[in-house]
């Protein structure tokens, strides 16, 4: 996977992370991307990194550009239904659509084909602010990405933007001999059915429909179940797709799963694990799994914490050598991000860990996927000592998570 911002051009007010003299790059190795498979992200070593994405600066057209979003507000939200039309869709139709249970977030923009040497991509018309939201988590949290649409940019996945960029780093939006050249300002994975993104004033010279596509998140719903209320509404001009994990893999959320782990720490403390598949790539363990295995206790420092019942003892003496050596105010309760999530890995069938209530995420906003992160090293040794993986050290980093790799009782 590639997270990259191009070098950008004549902007005065770049920050220093965001220098127009280099590439502002997340850029694992080769294989290492979490939504291809591996232990949440883990993968073998091997590989050298993608190609750099071009570092030509030629001019934005100022009157392009849009507000800058500043950092993300709110939470990632899963895009698990697609409604497109033609035409915009009216303001009655959004409140009706917004209406309906089940509908946990919703986002409005603008879509269309553009062909480009006789390939038709799905290019977004956005709201930088919003819409990020909507995108893969690794995407969502990639501000150069969403800074670089907002100065009037294209963001598209990488594959795309290597094929088509010419050798300014700019492709032309259109096969006429006079289509607008856009230079790109990001390599980043996008939303499933979406190649690229610009934004609004781009997809008014595009002369796009503006506000013809919706996203939803259905929440810990099932898309399916929104499906029907949703055709009332819209009627049969407009497109409806699922987005969500279960419908794209074929996965049936009819039927019952199992999964069991048959090595390492898991097998010892999750043993046979039955589920179901819901919206949103997310699961829902069997009732009585759940009940025999999951609880919330009060952790020093963090507090109440929802994880496996075999995590706490080891994890309450790591937290309490954190205390005991005076790093408690390395840890930051209000950046906690959770244990117990039963999910897939992003866009795949493969378990996450946080499904047995064995993973859990600290300190999120300063420890994103792809960086060193922020996180105190003397922590992380003392969760190490206690029998805990962090993800800082995989290949694909993820410095906010820690995980539970052996049991290690406390004297």
């Amino acid at each position: 996977m590639v997270l990259a911002a191009t070098a950008a051009c004549n902007n005065d007010e770049q920050t220093a992370s965001d220098s127009p003299s280099t590439s502002a790059q997340v850029s694992p190795t080769a294989g290492s991307d979490p939504t291809t498979g591996g232990k949440d992200g883990k993968s073998g070593k091997g590989g050298s990194s993608d190609t750099d994405p071009p570092e030509s600066s030629p001019t934005v057209d100022a009157d392009l550009a849009v507000e800058p979003p500043g950092p993300m507000k709110g939470r990632v939200e899963t895009a698990d239904v697609l409604i497109f039309n033609q035409k915009p869709l009216s303001e009655s139709l959004i409140k009706r659509i917004r209406g309906l249970d089940n509908v946990a977030a919703m986002e409005t923009f603008g879509l269309a084909n553009v062909v480009i040497e006789n390939r038709a991509l799905n290019v977004a018309s956005v709201d930088p602010a919003s819409f990020r939201r909507f995108t893969p988590t690794e995407t969502a949290q990639f501000q150069p990405a969403w800074d670089r649409v907002a100065g009037g940019e294209l963001s598209i996945t990488p594959k795309l933007g290597r094929r088509f960029q010419d050798d300014n780093g700019e492709i032309a939006l259109g096969s006429a001999e006079d289509a607008p050249q856009i230079h790109i300002g990001a390599y980043a994975p996008q939303t499933i059915r979406i190649d690229a993104v610009v934004n609004e004033k781009w997809g008014e010279k595009l002369d796009m429909e503006l506000g013809n596509a919706v996203l939803l998140s259905t929440g810990r719903a099932a898309p399916e179940s929104i499906r029907k209320p949703l055709q009332r509404i819209v009627g049969d001009k407009a497109s409806i797709q699922n987005l969500d994990t279960a419908s794209r893999l074929g996965l049936d959320p009819n039927a019952a799963y199992t999964a069991i782990p048959t090595s390492g720490t898991a097998a010892d403390v999750v043993g046979t694990f039955n589920y179901t598949v819901i919206g949103g790539g997310r699961i829902a363990p069997d009732p009585a799994w759940v009940a025999s295995h999951i609880s919330t206790e009060v952790m020093p420092i963090i507090g109440a914490m929802t994880c496996n019942r075999a995590i706490f003892p080891q994890l309450r003496a790591a937290l309490d050598e954190v205390v005991a050596r005076g790093l408690s105010s390395a840890l930051h309760p209000d950046e906690y991000a959770g244990c117990y999530y039963p999910r897939f890995i992003a866009g795949t069938s493969t378990l996450s860990n946080h499904s047995f209530g064995l993973a859990m995420d600290f300190n999120v906003p300063g420890n994103q996927r792809g960086t060193a992160g922020e996180m105190n090293r003397d922590v992380v040794s003392i969760f190490k000592k206690w029998g805990f993986d962090w993800g800082g050290d995989w290949n694909y980093t993820d410095p906010m998570h820690f995980e539970m790799s052996s049991v290690v009782n406390p004297a």
